[in-house]
C-alpha cells in the first residue's frame, strides 16, 4: 500500500524513505504511514459546482468507499460533532477513530484551496477532543483538512505536522492513465529489509491496473 500512496505524492522519494525508516526502527505504524495525499474521491460523483454540505452528504452516502480510501483502521464516529465553548457552538465535519494509530481523527472538508485560518480552527478542535473526548490510553487526536487545492508554501511555513494536522488534496476524478503510468515508471526508492531478529525480509509485490486502487504493494 505504500507504493499506491507514494505514486501520486508530491515528494514520493522523501516520503518513502521517511516512512520506511520509521517503521524499521520502531516497528510501529505512525501517522505518516497511514495518512494520504491526495485522496481519490471519484466515487462521490461530485459535479463541477457543489457546496461543502453536498461534499459531506456524498461522503455519508458512500461511507464504506470513503473509509476504504482513508486507509487502514478507520472507523466512523460522528458527523457534525458539536463542541460548545464560551456559549458558542462549533462543529467538526466528520469524526473518526483509527485503531492502528489508537487516536481520534477529525476531518474538515473544504471546497476551495487551503487557507491559513484553517489551522487555528483545527487546533481548537484537536485540543477540545484531547481534553474532553480522548481516553487516557489514546494518543493525541489528529486532524485531516481535505481541500480542493493545496497551498504548499503556506502549509510548509505553518509547520502543520508539528500540530498533528495533515492537509491533503482530494481528487474528484482519476488523473489520466498516462499521468499515473509516467509517475509509476519513475525510479523508486528501494525497500529496506527488516534487520530485527526472527523476521523475514519484506516481500514486494506490485500490480498495476487502471482503476481507483491502481497499484498494490505488499510488504
Amino acid at each position: 500500500m505504500l507504493y499506491e500512496r507514494t505514486a501520486l505524492s508530491r515528494k514520493p522519494e522523501e516520503l518513502a524513505r521517511k516512512e520506511l525508516a520509521t517503521l524499521k526502527v520502531s516497528g510501529e505504524v505512525g501517522p505518516a504511514l497511514v495518512l494520504k495525499d491526495p485522496y481519490i474521491l471519484d466515487f462521490l460523483d461530485l459535479r463541477d459546482h457543489y457546496m461543502e454540505r453536498d461534499f459531506e452528504d456524498a461522503i455519508l452516502r458512500e461511507l464504506e468507499n470513503f473509509l476504504l480510501e482513508l486507509g487502514a483502521g478507520f472507523s466512523f464516529i460522528a458527523r457534525q460533532k458539536r463542541i460548545q465553548l464560551d456559549g458558542e457552538d462549533f462543529y467538526i465535519d466528520l469524526l473518526f477513530y483509527n485503531r492502528k494509530l489508537n487516536r481520534l481523527v477529525a476531518v474538515e472538508l473544504k471546497q476551495g484551496s487551503f487557507r491559513p485560518e484553517y489551522k487555528g480552527q483545527m487546533e481548537l478542535y484537536l485540543r477540545w477532543l484531547a481534553k474532553y473526548e480522548s481516553e487516557d490510553a489514546e494518543g493525541q487526536p489528529l486532524g485531516i483538512i481535505l481541500c480542493a487545492g493545496a497551498s504548499t508554501r503556506q502549509i510548509e511555513l505553518l509547520e502543520l505536522d508539528a500540530a498533528g494536522i495533515h492537509v491533503a488534496e482530494y481528487l474528484t476524478v482519476l488523473p489520466p492513465q498516462a499521468v499515473l503510468e509516467r509517475k509509476l515508471r519513475k525510479p523508486s526508492v528501494p525497500l529496506a529489509f527488516d534487520s530485527r531478529p526472527n523476521l523475514q525480509p519484506m516481500r514486494r509485490e506490485a500490480v498495476f491496473s487502471y482503476d481507483r486502487s491502481f497499484v498494490r504493494l505488499m510488504i
